[in-house]
């Protein structure tokens, strides 16, 4: 097996080892040695395989490593999940809004939330409502 092969199954093992983690950091390591096996295909010696090796993977460690998780951060802020995913989601009243009665339902999804309205206002059963706010298991909505 040549020294090139080396490196390039060491790259994929490195990618693969990447793909389970989610840091973003062992794949500076899978390019560096893409590029060990670049320049031992070349000839280089093993000290200037190591010498690229070492400052490719620290180079995209400093620049390239920020970059993405600043990208992959920014994604992740954007996604809503669990209950703040629900505002602003539209829901049929399944029963009669009404503050003075204490009852009321919105069925949004399949899933049926305790509802009251955002002016207190009586919404009757098969309205369509646009959730505004989540408090605990109480959602409230408007017309």
């Amino acid at each position: 097996m040549e020294i090139y092969q080396i490196w390039l199954v060491v790259a994929i093992v490195l990618v693969i080892l990447e793909i389970v983690t989610t840091g973003f950091g062992v794949i500076c390591f899978a390019i560096g040695a893409a590029f060990a096996a670049i320049v031992a295909g070349f000839g280089a010696t093993l000290t200037w395989q190591i010498v690229i090796f070492a400052i490719v993977s620290i180079l995209t460690f400093v620049f390239l490593r920020p970059v993405v998780m600043r990208f992959l951060d920014r994604k992740a802020k954007d996604m809503k999940t669990n209950a703040d995913a629900l505002i602003g989601r539209k829901g049929i009243v399944s029963e009669r809004i009404d503050v003075v009665q204490h009852t009321g339902r919105v069925a949004v999804d399949g899933d049926d939330w305790k509802a009251v309205s955002d002016d207190g206002s009586v919404i009757e059963k098969g309205t369509q409502v646009e959730i505004v706010k989540i408090d605990s298991i109480i959602v409230t909505v408007k017309q």
